[in-house]
């Protein structure tokens, strides 16, 4: 290795590829540096970092941003305690564990998790992934980086500024007015982004819930990937098939979320997000 990279060592099973591939994040791209095979962007408003996979338990970075990937990407969660927390017997979750044993929740900067899943509504990967490097082209600040271009996200002023006309014309659709109104509340400081950890779960809610836009689904999705609100639950037509099928739920909405933050317990999150990647991925979940 150069001396321009670092390794982590890792205490648990861990898989980079997996874990920014899980519908968390859609910006990270592949890119090879001192010949290996890896991933690099932006997190938040920091320069482009480099990652890679370069052992089970091993993780290589640039140097100088070894706290900054290791807090991004969870390397210092304690995954056994969180799976200890979950229903014991559960056979359906613990076969979803076992399917992707390495994934983690990557912690996002609260705005660029916020508006990436405004944005994400009812949208395919490819797209949402699209936009969201169309917005950092256009209006996030570019950073060369080993003979190329990354892109930070838009700030909330910068987005707030662009206006709803403009950012239709990032295959936006009715979702450009959500985003800009988001942009413009929060930059304002209507909406106080940096306050949420010092609220309630339900306040914390009620506080995205006032962005135009922003429902349920979408602040529990901010709170748990931005938020690092480990009990959220977010429920969506993956989630809500396997809580129909495997789990026989027949509620929905505020009373399926409930009961689902209560059955799998203080780390809901984290159950989820192992459930929803087991549900794209299997075919008996989706027959």
């Amino acid at each position: 290795m150069t001396a321009k990279t670092t390794t982590l060592s890792v205490d648990y099973c861990f898989d980079l590829a997996e874990t920014l591939n899980s519908g968390q994040v859609f910006h990270w791209e592949e890119h090879c540096f001192g010949g290996i095979d890896g991933f690099a962007g932006c997190i938040g408003e920091a320069p482009p970092v480099w990652i890679a996979q370069t052992g089970e338990s091993e993780i290589t970075t640039l140097r100088g941003a070894e706290d900054l990937v290791s807090e991004y990407l969870g390397l210092d969660q304690p995954i056994d305690q969180i799976h200890s927390s979950f229903p014991q017997n559960d056979e359906f979750l613990d076969l979803s564990i076992s399917f992707c044993p390495g994934l983690r929740l990557i912690r996002q900067p609260m705005w660029e998790c916020l508006a990436t899943f405004i944005t994400s509504s009812l949208k395919q990967v490819a797209h949402i992934r699209a936009i969201s490097l169309t917005l950092r082209e256009r209006y996030g600040v570019a950073h060369q980086w080993d003979g190329k271009v990354f892109y930070s996200y838009p700030t909330p002023l910068a987005i707030a500024e662009a206006g709803e006309e403009a950012l239709r014309k990032c295959s936006l659709g009715y979702r450009a007015k959500s985003l800009q109104l988001a942009g413009q509340m929060i930059s304002s400081g209507e909406i106080d982004l940096e306050g949420l950890p010092e609220m309630t779960t339900e306040q914390a809610v009620a506080e995205l819930t006032r962005l135009h836009g922003v429902g349920d689904k979408i602040a529990h999705c901010a709170l748990l990937f931005g938020g690092g609100r480990w009990e959220m639950f977010p429920i969506d037509v993956w989630i809500e098939r396997v809580l129909r099928k495997p789990y026989r739920k027949r509620v929905k909405g505020v009373k399926l979320q409930k009961w689902a933050m209560k059955y799998f317990g203080p780390n809901a999150g984290y159950a989820q997000q192992y459930l929803f990647h087991f549900a794209r991925k299997s075919v008996s979940v989706n027959d």
